[in-house]
């Protein structure tokens, strides 16, 4: 069943942009309490998608659309299902906290109202990546998501590492935005929609198409940069240098999950294949341990949370490749638990550098007596990290287990990298959580003390939220998890979630194992980070990205050097040789001249280079632009050439007159004018009474070029004359011209409003190089003066003045 909301839906899509463009001012206006003012709006989003909890959870779909190109049949339209929804409330939800969190850790900065407007676009591209229902809509927000994080991560644009993580994340995510649109362009040439709600039921289409390996190779790439798979990882720790509200919110439900999101899409038209399952799970449970390693190695606080929320999400990619109803509902659910417990282990991160003034493992400790508020949220946060029961990561891992406990080496493989991945995952957690808050006190670079409110908010309601949820667990099992999972399966999943524990289930018993390696793990961390700190690191994917990103910059530089020498007398030869095999190759090598071999193969040459038929006046215009371009050729000095430069010019001018084209005329007059002005006033520069001396091989290859370009646009004008004229073109113009465009000059319109964009274009290039020609003329440095004529005779040296002192007034 669905609902047809009219446009509140998409003004709730596209609300975050307007009021993002208003953040400055508003924060210049309220200075101090801006960001909560502003974090209403997404609070209110949040309360307004509420309101769909309970019609999602019953079957209905909500579609919302207004026209955006209809001469195409394109709208922009919105779909709220239970995967969106899902997305949508922890975008808004988490979103709001950010807003808040972010005034008070960077209150007083001077940029901190172009901070939030970045941050408020950046959580609008994210909203309207997971409510588009058009393919088109969806990768224009995907590259919104991509423009607005390169703001973000680059906003301390000062500091080098910011600049280079901005570019490097912008790169990564770019390539796979291109494989996004590629990847969009096939599925409409399939399936000739751009819809998902279409889309749902032409997976076999998909499928059974040739074009299925392009299309699942482009999707996977844009999925895999977006969300920091094996090998396109590296740049999401990057990204740390970030602030932490920026990365919180990045890490735990905007741009890393868009990937994760487009898989979960695609999954009822691409998946059920091996080749789908097999490259989502290998790539995922690698992804998954690479970034628990990473953790392990690092002793920053961010740099530990960005490696685990690598491994999170190849954690998300392998349950979305396995398929089954249990594992997409572990996916909802992790997916919702990791949302939560990251973004409260960021926000406590950035509250332990805030007030401690360093975020280094090594240098913190005995903080919960300092900042218990911070402590408490760190507790729940990690608590939910750790998977303990209680929690909503208890029952994402119980979940993801349930599946992959039977006797078949597949699954044993698949079940064994997600308990080492989720021990792993564990153990960070329970060291993010303790090291910095419990055992000795340690003196740090600020004297500790707590977080303001506005930074404490977000901790302690995510990480009571993971705890609430788990009591819930019917109800949001019913409500959110089982919608969300019927959305990505294509067909209907149940939820059996409850508190009735099953001690002899042999998922539990999984997550037993998962919870003693997790805390060994915690305890043996030193050795741990020793041992990983010995693999060599002389190459990595980092390292490989600054080679060849470095090396494109010196290869472009040499290009740029060859190609652009400074030379345009050599930038001329090459445009005009261009032009020639532009006109000359398809009329010798692609049938264009068959019109006129026919009558010349007859011998009758005279009825294809027939004479016209002119009067006498017309064939003296005719002579006289023939006299202009033999002064030309022949002038003995640059003004002469000038002049007859324009002779030429006008006798074209008066060529068009005369045979039925005033407007060309008129413009061709005003060209003629203004070229043989500027020529002279460029020509001032130079001696105007001198002849330019060429040498004779110049001459010759000038000479070949003129010949090549002049028997190409004649034999194309040959070739147009003979054969029969197309009028619908014309045809066209002459039916629309008043009715549609309200212009009976159809020259006019033409120029105007059916080439409105190419006459501004041409505008433009004419614009820019009068501007450059004036100041050319203005930079011109006046000529030396003579050296003065010495004196026949010296004269005597004058005895030097005795100058009096004069007192300051």
């Amino acid at each position: 069943m669905e609902l047809d909301q009219g446009a509140s839906l998409a003004l709730m899509a596209i609300g975050p942009f307007v009021v993002a463009a208003l953040a400055p001012l508003l924060h210049r206006l309220l200075r101090g309490f801006s960001h909560w003012l502003l974090a209403l709006v997404p609070a209110a989003i949040f309360a307004f998608l509420c309101g769909y909890v309970g019609p999602v959870a019953s079957g209905e779909v909500v579609v919302a659309g207004i026209d955006w190109v209809p001469a195409l049949g394109l709208r922009l339209t919105f779909l709220l299902d239970g995967l969106s929804l899902a997305f949508a409330l922890t975008i808004s939800g988490i979103g709001a906290l950010i807003v808040l969190y972010a005034g008070a850790y960077l209150h007083g900065h001077r940029h901190l109202g172009r901070f939030l407007m970045f941050l408020l676009a950046f959580m609008g591209a994210m909203l309207g990546l997971v409510l588009s229902d058009n393919l088109l809509a969806l990768f224009l927000f995907w590259e919104l998501t991509s423009i607005s994080s390169f703001l973000l991560i680059g906003f301390d644009a000062d500091r080098q590492a910011a600049r280079r993580g901005a570019i490097q994340a912008l790169v990564i995510t770019n390539i796979g935005g291109m494989g996004l649109l590629v990847g969009v362009i096939l599925i409409n040439s399939i399936t000739g929609s751009w819809t998902f709600a279409e889309l749902l039921g032409s997976g076999d289409i998909l499928r059974n198409s040739g074009l299925y390996g392009n299309v699942l190779l482009a999707i996977l790439l844009a999925a895999f940069t977006k969300s920091a798979q094996l090998p396109f990882h590296f740049w999401l720790p990057n990204a740390m240098e970030a602030p932490t509200p920026v990365s919180a919110f990045l890490h735990s439900a905007t741009m890393v999950q868009a990937g994760v999101y487009l898989l979960a899409r695609m999954t009822p038209v691409l998946g059920g294949t091996a080749v789908w399952t097999t490259v989502l799970v290998v790539f995922g449970c690698a992804t998954l341990i690479w970034g628990a390693l990473g953790a392990l190695r690092q002793t920053d606080l961010k740099q530990m949370l960005a490696q685990t929320t690598i491994a999170s999400l190849g954690l998300l990619v392998a349950l979305i490749g396995l398929g089954t109803p249990v594992a997409l509902s572990a996916f909802v659910l992790y997916f919702a638990a990791h949302a939560l417990y990251k973004a409260a282990l960021f926000m406590v991160a950035g509250a332990v550098d805030h007030e401690a003034g360093t975020r280094d493992l090594t240098a913190l400790g005995g903080l919960a007596d300092r900042m218990p508020v911070t402590f408490i949220g760190a507790a729940l946060a990690g608590l939910s990290m750790f998977s303990v029961p209680a929690t909503l990561g208890f029952f994402a891992k119980e979940e993801m287990y349930l599946d992959l406990v039977v006797m078949e080496p597949t699954a044993i493989a698949v079940l064994l990298a997600l308990v080492l991945g989720n021990a792993l995952l564990g153990g960070v957690g329970l060291i993010v959580m303790i090291r910095p808050f419990l055992g000795p006190a340690v003196a740090t670079p600020k004297a500790a003390h707590e977080a303001p409110v506005a930074m404490l908010v977000g901790p302690i309601l995510l990480g009571a939220a993971g705890v609430v949820t788990a009591l819930l667990i019917d109800w949001f099992g019913h409500d959110l998890m089982a919608p969300a999972a019927t959305a990505v399966s294509g067909q209907g999943v149940e939820s059996h979630l409850s508190w009735n524990i099953n001690f002899a289930s042999p998922a539990l018993w999984a997550s037993v194992v998962t919870w003693l390696l997790a805390v060994l793990i915690y305890r043996q961390a030193d050795s741990l980070r020793t041992l990983l700190r010995r693999w060599p690191a002389n190459w990595n994917a980092d390292r490989a990205f600054d080679a060849v990103f470095f090396g494109l910059v010196r290869f472009s530089g040499a290009v740029t050097r060859t190609l652009h020498h400074g030379r345009l007398e050599l930038y001329l030869v090459v445009v005009f040789i261009g032009f020639a095999l532009a006109v000359l190759v398809p009329l010798l090598t692609m049938g264009g001249l068959d019109a006129l071999m026919p009558t010349a193969e007859l011998g009758n040459w005279g009825a294809v280079l027939r004479w016209p038929d002119l009067m006498p006046y017309e064939w003296g215009v005719v002579a006289m632009a023939v006299a202009g371009l033999v002064a030309v050729l022949t002038a003995h000095n640059r003004l002469v050439a000038i002049a007859a430069l324009g002779v030429q010019g006008t006798s074209l001018a008066l060529i068009f007159l005369l045979f039925g084209a005033p407007d060309l005329a008129f413009t061709q007059f005003m060209v003629e004018i203004l070229s043989v002005v500027i020529l002279t006033l460029v020509m001032t520069r130079l001696r105007l009474d001198e002849l330019d001396k060429r040498p004779f091989e110049d001459w010759v290859r000038d000479g070949a070029i003129a010949l090549a370009c002049g028997i190409g646009v004649s034999l194309t004008l040959m070739v147009i004359l003979t054969g029969p004229l197309d009028t619908r073109l014309s045809d066209f113009f002459t039916a629309t011209s008043v009715p549609v465009a309200h212009g009976a000059n159809i020259v006019n319109v033409i120029l105007v409003d059916y080439r409105g964009f190419d006459t501004l274009g041409e505008i433009s290039v004419v614009m820019a190089a009068g501007i450059a020609i004036m100041v050319l003329l203005k930079s011109r440095k006046a000529p030396p003066m003579p050296a003065p004529t010495p004196d026949p005779e010296p004269k005597p040296a004058k005895a030097p003045r005795r100058r009096r002192k004069v007192a300051d007034a």
